[in-house]
């Protein structure tokens, strides 16, 4: 994916509001997404731009609003898509006095997801994140020995993905208190969030037939934002010997636009394993992964709790990382997906797993902050937070920039706890 006129920094849009040092959504972003009118109304399939969304079927771009006519898309013609838009919004061009009837305003709209999710897999390829847990529970071995040999992974629950701006309760589970011999069914008392990007597949794959590393992020549409929600006891209790289940099922919160890797071509890096660690293995292996398989992407978690949203306080940051820690790329997630010869498709949805960087404080969830709840964290109005309590709303941010290319943002993906419902009774 080489630059082009749609990288350019200096262009601007005849949206004035993209055209804003700070906008998340600039002419050079152009991420898709899908909107509605209202409760009742069909989800139509859409583009960003500064604080509006373009409705691509109403500016001529989609025969119909099915987001999957653009996953499905060969990679050239999804290009051929982002060139079209990117002129039809460029300042100046003579489509703006039609355009502008397709324009609505993002703040008086629904957002949803941005498309039907078909699977959902989340790995675990934040190495930083891998240690500080593994150091909590299992100081001698942090790392498992197959960690650095391939990207791990649990098949999620994709039913409970749901977009930004979620509201869920407190899920119930079996836990297992401390110094008791029997567990019991109760509310989460270690609540967390997980910092996460998620990987939404394109064009899917043939069942039996692997995708080589060069050949894989042909199968990525884009990148958005996700907040895998953990009950950290519930885990604790139930995931040996087959990974998580209930601790993790109850709510996935996404952000509603996906970023494409053509948006993200000016913030590519090189990416290695450290020398002295095992090197991929040669499917896993390419000289284009390593020269530039790793994505600059700066990783922001915020905090507003009950009492700060009533005194009008906009919460606190708690921790910022970035993608380029992540252990493995992009492509290796999907090649390893499907060297078994598994077989994605279009709307499939791969979670990162928690990006934390590299210092105690860059922990991308509440267990690391904390120290596994030993240290409480306290917050700039004198709150403390070992896990989240209820009322709190987490917001994750992202954005991408460097000197000479304009900065790309993902939008906010914003979940907030409710006090969990009366008891299951079972």
């Amino acid at each position: 994916m080489p630059l082009d006129a749609t990288h350019d920094p200096l262009a601007t849009s005849w949206v004035a509001s993209a055209n804003a040092a700070d906008c998340d959504f600039p002419l050079q972003n152009l991420p898709f997404g899908r909107f509605r009118l209202g409760p009742t109304e069909d989800w139509r399939a859409g583009v960003a731009i500064g604080d509006q969304v373009l409705d691509l079927q109403q500016a001529g771009q989609l025969q119909s609003a099915d987001m999957a006519e653009v996953m499905q898309l060969p990679a050239a013609e999804r290009h051929a898509l982002r060139l079209a838009l990117f002129e039809g919004l460029r300042a100046g061009n003579a489509r703006q006095r039609h355009w502008e009837l397709a324009l609505y305003a993002q703040g008086e709209v629904e957002l949803g997801l941005p498309c039907a999710v078909g699977d959902f897999t989340d790995f675990y390829s934040g190495i930083h994140h891998a240690r500080h847990v593994g150091q909590l529970f299992r100081p001698d071995t942090p790392l498992l020995p197959n960690y650095l040999w391939l990207p791990i992974a649990y098949h999620g629950r994709a039913s409970s993905l749901v977009a930004s701006g979620q509201r869920f309760h407190r899920p119930w589970g079996q836990v297992l208190p401390a110094g008791a011999t029997a567990p019991q069914l109760m509310r989460t008392q270690r609540l967390d969030y997980e910092l996460e990007l998620a990987l939404w597949v394109a064009q899917g794959n043939t069942l039996g037939e692997p995708v080589p590393l060069t050949e894989a992020e042909s199968h990525v549409w884009g990148l958005s934002l996700l907040n895998d929600w953990s009950a950290r006891d519930v885990q604790a209790w139930e995931y040996q010997p087959l990974g998580p289940f209930l601790a993790k099922n109850f709510a996935t919160t996404v952000s509603p636009w996906v970023v494409t890797l053509e948006a993200l071509a000016p913030f590519r890096s090189a990416f290695s394993h450290p020398p002295g660690e095992p090197q991929p293995l040669p499917y896993l292996d390419s000289a284009a992964n390593r020269s530039r398989g790793a994505f600059d992407i700066q990783l922001e978690v915020w905090l507003q709790t009950a009492r700060m949203q009533a005194e009008g306080d906009a919460g606190q940051r708690l921790s910022r990382s970035n993608s380029r820690d992540a252990y493995w790329t992009l492509a290796q997630l999907v090649t390893q997906h499907t060297v078994n010869g598994c077989n994605l498709r279009a709307g499939d949805v791969l979670g990162t797993g928690t990006l934390s960087g590299p210092l105690q404080e860059q922990g991308g969830t509440l267990l690391e902050l904390s120290q596994g709840g030993l240290h409480p964290i306290t917050l700039h109005n004198g709150e403390q937070r070992c896990f989240l309590e209820d009322g709190d709303t987490v917001t994750l941010q992202a954005y991408a920039e460097r000197p000479g290319a304009r900065r790309i943002g993902f939008g906010a993906c914003r979940g907030t706890v409710l006090p969990a419902r009366v008891s299951p009774g079972l």
